[in-house]
């Protein structure tokens, strides 16, 4: 999703985080959910729509991908 404007973005880390493996989550406008490295803040970003984010999520929820 080239056409997501990133320069409001907010970056979180996961308080789970240990040793340098981490990932940041930030919201965007136009309800998007951006996620990236925090070793490579300027490196590759995945966008992912609203629905696509809370998808992600119900299926964190219900152990989906442990």
């Amino acid at each position: 999703m080239s056409n997501v404007d990133m320069s409001d973005a907010v970056w979180h880390k996961s308080s789970f985080s240990a040793a340098g493996n981490c990932v940041e989550v930030a919201r965007l406008s136009g309800s998007y959910t951006a996620v990236r490295h925090s070793r490579d803040p300027d490196g590759p970003v995945l966008v992912f729509t609203e629905a696509e984010w809370n998808a992600f999520l119900q299926g964190l929820a219900v152990g989906e991908f442990d």
